[in-house]
């Protein structure tokens, strides 16, 4: 699905931040005047122009906010918590960018400003971890027990961001959500700088014993979602955490080692590729070309805490699901994209190493569905999930 850019990896961004419309995180015209600005291909002017478009959206939730106009501010701190986090994207190829901290910071404080004004209640919360904590929000919808979806992203969403995601579309039915960072995303990176781990159930274990703990939440409902690279991760937590009653993997990966991914574009004998240099020197060559890889990269060695591309390699050697699906014993549900440009293939692999109750649900063209984690049809998505979810959980409303 092309959106005005001819560049595969602009235009997805770009579907991407016009995709939370329905849920009030952007407005179509902001995002395409936006877009229409923008110099393809280049970082800087993608940057500038998406910084520009959050400042004024910021500025009018500013001064609804001053006049006490809740419902306008809320809106107006939803947008802008998004087109900040879309500025923010492409500025990891300097880890010392001081544009970093300060953009995606102030995403996060629209967002937080725009759930004060909530009709619904939102908590922040710090979740106990190892010497430290990781930070998620608690929606509920009221305070009986209900079932609860433990949710998170993957290789570059936020925390924030999750709410547009899935969390608007959990409330209206009546599930309650804890939404939260890992290491290698959102705050957990950029001011802890803790990278990913592919044992992810050392991450979900903690959250699980804090719903626990929540009056609201019924112990026995309790499911996980994964988005993106989190359609990994999460399917590795639910094969060690038992106490998941339902596990979704959207889109479903099997495997995200970027030595076995470059190995596919390597055009020069197999064996050559275990050389460091030659590693370094043919992935260089690609970032030139392409800037899906560029970005890939880039993104990669911030979230993973690499000191150069060979180390990168190494990180990612782990995040396989090979001899770990099979362990899994809750339903789960492995989403496909029919066009996704990320993980091709990947969803049956995993759908086939599993043993435990399965279903796989496929995303086409003819649904307007067919990008990376259904983006552009984010409503479809949710209402085929949690139908799946309430099957599943045997959840009535």
């Amino acid at each position: 699905m092309k959106c005005i850019f001819d560049d595969q990896t602009f235009s997805f961004e770009l579907l991407r931040t016009m995709g939370y419309a329905p849920f009030g995180g952007a407005d179509i015209g902001e995002c395409l005047t936006t877009a229409y600005r923008i110099e393809e291909g280049n970082f800087e002017s993608w940057y500038n122009e998406w910084y520009k478009t959050a400042e004024r959206i910021h500025a009018l939730a500013e001064e609804s906010m001053s006049r006490g106009k809740r419902v306008s501010a809320r809106e107006c701190y939803l947008r802008a918590h998004n087109y900040y986090r879309t500025a923010e994207f492409f500025l990891h190829g300097d880890q010392n960018d001081p544009r970093i901290l300060d953009t995606w910071g102030k995403s996060r404080s629209a967002f937080r400003k725009a759930i004060q004004l909530f009709d619904t209640p939102v908590e922040e919360v710090n979740i106990p971890y190892e010497d430290t904590f990781l930070p998620g929000y608690f929606y509920r919808v009221d305070e009986s027990p209900r079932p609860t979806l433990l949710i998170h992203g993957g290789f570059d969403s936020t925390g924030e961001e999750l709410y547009l995601e899935v969390v608007a579309s959990a409330l209206q039915r009546g599930y309650n959500c804890l939404t939260f960072e890992g290491p290698g995303q959102g705050a957990v990176i950029r001011e802890q700088r803790l990278p990913f781990r592919h044992d992810w159930e050392k991450v979900v274990t903690p959250m699980v014993d804090y719903l626990e703990t929540r009056p609201e939440v019924d112990a026995k409902q309790i499911a996980i979602i994964g988005i993106s690279l989190g359609g990994y991760l999460a399917p590795r937590a639910a094969a060690y955490e038992h106490r998941l009653a339902a596990c979704v993997a959207n889109d479903g990966l099997f495997s995200n080692q970027f030595g076995e991914i470059g190995r596919r574009f390597y055009p020069g004998n197999p064996q050559d590729f275990d050389n460091p240099a030659v590693v370094e020197q043919f992935i260089s060559v690609l970032m030139s070309k392409h800037i899906g890889v560029r970005w890939a990269v880039e993104n990669g060695m911030f979230t993973y805490q690499a000191k150069n591309i060979h180390e990168l390699i190494e990180k990612t050697e782990p995040i396989t699901l090979a001899g770990v699906a099979d362990k899994i014993t809750c339903p789960t549900l492995v989403v496909e994209a029919a066009e996704d440009h990320f993980f091709a293939g990947q969803p049956q692999m995993l759908y086939d190493a599993l043993t435990c109750p399965k279903t796989y649900m496929r995303f086409t063209a003819e649904e307007s569905a067919e990008e990376h984690c259904q983006f552009g049809a984010l409503l479809y998505f949710n209402q085929r999930m949690f139908e799946w979810l309430d099957e599943t959980l045997q959840v009535n409303h």
